[in-house]
């Protein structure tokens, strides 16, 4: 296994698991219940990671690196509807309508 991404936002890092997971690439979730262990630890060995299989890491890399930032970590306006989103909703919570 090989990790493939962490950081200190649990949300994005659900975000990339779920994008990696639609690319049928297996992920595991290290770190998920450490967070109170903050301040024992250094706070960058509590961040959760992702982890995935050393025959899918050169796919899932590639697929990270092709996202820009603005397509994982940042919200986004419904082009139907104009509701602001949270970047963690892949549809509109207003009209229901894909996030393009």
């Amino acid at each position: 296994m090989k990790l493939v991404y962490t950081h200190e936002h649990n949300f994005l890092v659900s975000h990339v698991r779920n994008i990696l997971e639609n690319e049928n690439i297996e992920t595991l979730l290290k770190n998920e219940f450490i967070g109170g262990a903050a301040g024992d630890l250094s706070p960058f060995d509590t961040w959760q990671e992702l982890w995935v299989e050393d025959k899918d890491f050169d796919k899932a890399k590639k697929l990270l690196s092709s996202l820009s930032e603005d397509d994982v970590f940042i919200d986004w306006k419904c082009s139907t509807c104009g509701e602001a989103n949270d970047v963690s909703f892949e549809v509109c919570w207003k009209c229901q309508k894909a996030r393009d």
